[in-house]
């Protein structure tokens, strides 16, 4: 499997600070960010077992 075909995770873009209302929302668009930084931090490490060739850059 080449980079080609599996293309390394991309991670998600940050939230934009107006994107947040300062209510104290339960599910604050920052937990919804620091999720996907999760999830692209798993799948970053997936990746990576597949193409241990890959370097960082």
């Amino acid at each position: 499997m080449t980079t080609d075909d599996d293309p390394r995770p991309q991670p998600p873009p940050d939230p934009d600070p107006a994107d947040c209302c300062g209510g104290g929302c339960v599910r604050c668009i920052y937990d919804v960010h620091e999720d996907a930084l999760e999830r692209y931090a798993r799948a970053l490490a997936a990746w990576r077992e597949r193409h241990p060739e890959a370097t960082d850059g």
